[in-house]
């Protein structure tokens, strides 16, 4: 079996988000995260799913960065994941980079959302402003194939993205994934955030690790290096560091 990752296409929607409403159930803050964004458990209904279908077409209309990507089996052609990632590269005004909010939302649910999306924008800004990187949102594979390398052809995709385009990728990862991306050679950076039980639903707080993966070609770098030294941009000739020749 041989998974390959493709961009996405129009026919392609509710088959990607098959993957997206399914992955998290063995993962809980996958799956508390789905629920608040998507509240009263009616994800896989027709009617449901014909409407987020039609919106996020209207969003592929009208986003300049945001991009979907599907992994599919070459066996049989199955779509059995998906990635979504935004690749930041025009210099965004203070007012583009503004919380956009949950409109999709009402009432309770909105705010409840918002309190959980905020922060995330908000130390996003902090850490990266208006400089150009790569922001991955959410991986997710059917349940049936996770453990079949479907997941390791995203995440493998991910790291030569990174290397492609001599960017950053950011994302926040679940307290159970983490230890899978610094195996990867992720950075796992010292700030988090942390979600309030009353806001989440359950029973204790719960940190987010946040994680970056920095190119080849910044040469061993580490993110904060990179930061402190006003967000260089990469080449491949880049030189590497000391550690790196050692």
């Amino acid at each position: 079996m041989v998974h390959v990752v493709l961009p996405a296409l129009i026919p392609d929607i509710k088959r990607v988000y098959d993957s997206y409403f399914a992955a998290f159930h063995h993962d809980p803050m996958g799956e508390i995260m789905l629920n608040i964004l998507f509240p009263g458990g009616n994800v896989n209904s027709p009617e449901f799913r014909e409407e987020h279908a039609k919106g996020t077409l209207a969003w592929w209309h009208q986003s300049d960065s945001q991009y979907t990507y599907k992994c599919v089996d070459t066996d049989n052609g199955d779509i059995v994941g998906m990635g979504l990632i935004d690749v930041i590269l025009r210099r965004r005004s203070v007012e583009e980079r503004a919380f956009q909010g949950v409109p999709w939302l009402q009432g309770e649910a909105k705010e409840r959302a918002e309190k959980v999306l905020k922060p995330l924008h908000d130390m996003r800004e902090q850490l990266f402003g208006d400089q150009q990187y790569i922001y991955a949102h959410v991986i997710g594979v059917l349940p049936e194939h996770q453990g079949k390398q479907a997941g390791a052809a995203l995440a493998g995709w991910g790291l030569s993205f990174v290397d492609y385009t001599n960017l950053p990728m950011y994302f926040e990862a679940s307290p159970s994934s983490v230890g899978l991306y610094e195996k990867l050679g992720y950075e796992r950076l010292k700030e988090t955030i942390v979600h309030k039980a009353e806001t989440l639903g359950t029973a204790t707080d719960i940190s987010v690790p946040l994680m970056v993966k920095m190119p080849k070609s910044a040469g061993g770098m580490s993110f904060y290096e990179w930061k402190e030294k006003g967000y260089p941009k990469f080449n491949a000739a880049t030189p590497v560091s000391k550690k790196q020749k050692l």
